[in-house]
């Protein structure tokens, strides 16, 4: 008997030389699917919707051999070709896209949304033991990655860094033609791979004839990557933006090159035909009601609806993350209750909310705006870390304002602030090894806002009540209210001075300029204070010991600066990387900035790349604060605050 939606061609030598099959549509047919993919009634594969941070995945439901066993276990030719569409939920923002795979599993246990497309995550990322490829059709620029535009396709080996990629586009003839893959029409993909040619080719079209030229064409060994049985079918993820991503047909061939798909066959995205008598009798009846209600409702109705609208300005339209609406922060919070209050600061409260319709845990912060500066805070968080993306920065995952009420939403980090490790009785113990690699995590994070992105971001507040924890320990960088933006080589012109005493650099007082030298100040203050387990100002210390920099000097000059390491660690800890942290600290605390080393070059120390400076020059005298000293203001506490309370 003919099945019409699938066609599995018989075995004509052996199984792996000669398996193919063929999806017209995906209705009442055998496929594997998980995350938030489904069928739609006319049989397209949906792996994602408008929802954020999503993953769905689909994959032919059986292994495939891909191994020959016969020829030194080279790896097999394959030929697959499929439809695919993206409609993203705002024009031109795209988020984030799918990917054509193979995998040793179909469920792909841990994987995370955003850059990571479902494939993998931030722990696995890079490791050969992933047994991971993946063709990437991906609609966001993920610097991390070194993606080159927002609309590129990429060849992935094991890694989300692909190793090979070029913008979307489609030849006809000789002629390159640049392709939306975010526009919302149907695109159709071939995969091509000659397993004796060790050869990859990549082909894109709007049409239903396959371009002669490939839009990627890369010699690719896989016999490390395969496996002899692996699975082959598609994965796809949302971020702070999100893209329905569609796939309407499939064809996959192992004795021959796929063919080609007529796209004006395939079924239209669902609501893309629209009837329209259907439209006229909806848009009556929908008019009729709006009537009803106005006469009904009248004047209370106004009222209420302007009550609970949220304020959208023009600012507000041109940045990046998600927009979400109060009331589903709300409910994510549970009406902002007292149980689920993680911490508090300068500028209002965070809490613990669970995302209603992703069931993503996140963290909210509610910020004052009785003030300019909370409006200020607010305005330059979206601005500043709504557009940076790195794994050792706390990621924004959008915004909310009603009026008074200003909200920013992020990932949640399960085990809160560094500070409440290190500090006084903390009831978990950081080791050494730990702190250790915390410190080279905020490193890495913080040479990225210096040097790495568009722009040169200086943080301004760098201390250990902004290094967040997730909930592998890793550490990352949080609370961007204070940062400022400049272009690389050049700094702000603000003069007016902010951040956390004990942490500001002394030439701010004579300046008031910030500069990446004064958050290498901060960071060398936050190196200190995680090796001796106490406050850079400690009130309640003898006066010697009142400033932590100044008691580690006195220390290192009289040979004994051992005793400053925090007790708490009871003297198991790496002499060596402990003596390394201490001297980097004070280099980085430096009263002349033209001493402090640049964050590349702490990196470099901190990773054994070079070894430090034999000496180091001592600290000068303070000049105190001068009559023309400038008046601080201290921002303490933000997201988390050093007031952390212990998560529920």
């Amino acid at each position: 008997m003919f099945y019409p939606y699938i066609l599995l061609l018989p075995v004509l030598f052996t199984p792996s030389l000669s398996f193919s099959f063929t999806f017209n549509t995906f209705k009442h047919i055998n496929i594997s699917i998980n995350g938030n993919t489904h069928i739609t009634p006319n049989g397209i594969l949906q792996l994602t919707n408008h929802n954020p941070r999503l993953i769905g995945h689909a994959f032919y439901p059986n292994t495939i051999r891909l191994i020959n066993n016969n020829n030194n276990k080279t790896p097999l030719s394959f030929s697959t070709s499929f439809v695919f569409a993206i409609v993203p939920e705002y024009k031109k923002l795209g988020g984030h896209g799918l990917a054509f795979t193979i995998s040793p599993s179909k469920e792909l246990t841990g994987a995370q949304p955003n850059q990571y497309l479902g494939l993998l995550n931030i722990t696995n990322n890079g490791n050969t033991s992933n047994h991971l490829f993946a063709v990437e059709f991906d609609t966001v620029q993920d610097l991390e990655f070194g993606d080159l535009d927002d609309n590129h396709v990429g060849v992935n080996l094991n890694s989300m860094l692909s190793k090979n990629s070029t913008k979307a586009g489609y030849f006809v003839g000789s002629t390159k033609h640049d392709l939306n893959l975010k526009s919302g029409k149907k695109i159709q993909a071939w995969v091509d791979y000659d397993g004796l040619e060790q050869q990859l080719n990549v082909t894109l079209s709007v049409s239903s004839n396959k371009p002669t030229t490939p839009i990627l064409s890369v010699p690719l060994d896989l016999s490390h990557v395969v496996q002899d049985f692996m699975y082959v079918g598609f994965s796809a993820s949302t971020g702070v933006l999100a893209s329905s991503h569609y796939v309407f047909g499939w064809r996959f061939n192992m004795s021959g090159k796929a063919q080609s798909f007529d796209i004006n066959k395939l079924p239209s995205i669902p609501g893309t035909k629209k009837n329209h008598m259907v439209l006229i009798i909806g848009f009556s009846v929908v008019a009729f009601l709006i009537i009803v209600i106005v006469l009904v409702v009248g004047f209370v109705f106004v009222v209420k609806k302007l009550n609970n609208v949220d304020e959208v300005e023009e600012w507000e339209v041109d940045v990046g993350p998600h927009r979400y609406c109060y009331k589903e922060l709300k409910k994510a919070t549970k009406g902002f209750k007292k149980e689920g209050l993680l911490g508090f600061g300068g500028f209002g409260s965070v809490y613990k909310g669970v995302l209603p319709k992703s069931r993503t845990l996140v963290a909210v912060k509610r910020i004052s705006n009785e003030s300019e500066q909370g409006m200020r805070a607010f305005v330059s968080e979206i601005n500043t870390i709504g557009r940076l993306r790195h794994r050792n920065l706390v990621q924004l995952l959008g915004w909310c304002r009603k009026k008074a009420e200003l909200l920013l939403v992020y990932d949640y980090m399960a085990n809160g602030s560094l500070d409440k490790y290190i500090y006084d009785d903390p009831r978990v113990v950081l080791t050494w090894e730990q702190r250790f690699k915390i410190i080279k995590d905020v490193a890495h994070g913080l040479l990225y806002l210096h040097e790495e992105w568009e722009q040169t971001v200086l943080h301004r507040d760098i201390k250990a009540g902004n290094v967040l924890l997730d909930s592998e320990l890793n550490g990352r960088l949080g609370d961007f209210g204070l940062a400022k933006l400049c272009e690389h080589g050049s700094n702000p012109s603000t003069t007016k001075v902010v951040g956390t005493l004990g942490y500001l650099a002394p030439e701010l007082t004579r300046t008031g300029k910030p500069t990446t030298n004064s958050d290498v100040y901060a960071f060398g203050a936050l190196l200190l204070e995680v090796v001796c387990g106490r406050r850079p100002t400690e009130p309640k210390a003898l006066p010697e010991e009142l400033i932590l920099v100044d008691w580690v000097w006195d220390k290192w000059a009289k040979e004994s600066v051992l005793e400053v390491v925090d007790s708490k660690l009871k003297g198991e800890y790496d002499e060596v990387e402990v003596l390394m942290v201490i001297k980097l600290g004070l280099m980085c605390s430096s009263n002349s900035p033209s001493a402090r080393p640049p964050m590349r070059q702490v990196i470099r120390y901190l990773e054994g790349e070079v070894p430090l400076p034999e000496s180091i020059p001592p600290p000068l005298e303070s000049s105190g604060k001068g009559s023309n000293a400038w008046e601080f203001e201290d921002y303490a506490h933000s997201y988390p605050s050093s007031s952390f309370i212990d998560n529920v």
